[in-house]
């Protein structure tokens, strides 16, 4: 059973941030558990989602974003609306490229610590498991944000891909479990079983 199917409308809108690495950010509320006024306010952490989506033959699909080096997976910044890393992923991919996303497997969890110039955040990553020809057939990817897409067998593509995408795929396809990351790299003692 296929886990996605296309429905690009060519002429749908972009919503939300440029990048991955800036714009909305997960905020806190009396919702979400009001920070104690002593401490300060809670941290806003930026939060991405992306999506790996295969071909029959396991091979990736990979995008060249117009607005930065390299090449990536789909997928963005979750919207500080109450999106959930879910609902951003599914976005995001058919905003990006026209694809519906069904269903998904939480396959790598990653918290990039912030430098001078990098918000940081956390990033999620779906295996969206393997999608039929027609679907990968009919991509129509989001001129202003992608230039082109390619299919490409996994070592390929771990060779395109920016470092630390690069480090949560390779993590991602190593493992049937989930796993979980900091600044692209596993943490001792996080992740084995006892």
């Amino acid at each position: 059973m296929a886990a996605v199917r296309s429905n690009r409308d060519p002429g749908a809108g972009r919503v939300g941030g440029a990048s991955g690495l800036s714009g909305p950010s997960a905020t806190s509320g009396t919702e979400a558990g009001a920070a104690d006024p002593e401490a300060g306010p809670l941290p806003a952490i930026p939060v991405s989602a992306g999506a790996l989506i295969f071909n029959r033959a396991g091979r990736l699909l990979i995008l060249k974003p117009t607005y930065k080096t390299g090449w990536t997976i789909p997928g963005g910044v979750m919207e500080a609306d109450g999106e959930t890393p879910w609902e951003a992923c599914r976005r995001e991919v058919h905003e990006e490229c026209g694809i519906d996303l069904r269903r998904g497997r939480l396959a790598v969890m990653d918290f990039r610590r912030p430098n001078p110039g990098r918000a940081g955040g956390i990033r999620f990553l779906f295996d969206c498991g393997r999608a039929a020809d027609e679907i990968l057939a009919a991509i129509v990817v989001q001129p202003e944000e992608i230039s082109e897409y390619r299919i490409a067998a996994i070592h390929d593509a771990l060779g395109l891909l920016r470092g630390p995408i690069r480090r949560r795929v390779r993590a991602a396809t190593h493992s049937e479990r989930l796993v979980y990351l900091e600044d692209g790299r596993p943490v001792p003692g996080v992740g084995k079983p006892a």
